[in-house]
């Protein structure tokens, strides 16, 4: 099972996310080829309802403790409440990294 893998399952069991998008963006940096240690996650879910942004990164930091301790070097995270979701305001995309080059 890949890390995006076992972080989708862990979010999905966790979170029940209404939706859910987990990426590898390490392909972006100076990693050696089929690294998985730069991780994108998209999460809308009723678990973020009254959750400060900050308070939303730590739940998903402790989550993802595991994962963080056992190489995953870098983390983006873009959390919604399911109230806050709009898809027409919205996109999948994040800006693309402008390190590690």
């Amino acid at each position: 099972m890949t890390r995006v893998e076992r972080i989708e399952s862990l979010l999905q069991k966790e979170l029940s996310p209404v939706l859910l998008n987990v990426v590898n963006f390490s392909h972006e940096h100076n990693v050696p080829e089929g690294s998985e240690s730069h991780i994108r996650v998209f999460a809308v879910s009723k678990e973020f309802e009254g959750l400060r942004v900050v308070k939303r990164h730590r739940l998903l930091y402790t989550l993802l403790k595991d994962e963080l301790n056992g190489g995953l070097h870098a983390l983006q995270l873009d959390l919604h409440a399911s109230s806050e979701w709009n898809e027409q305001s919205e996109t999948l995309s994040p800006p693309k990294c402008k390190g590690g080059e």
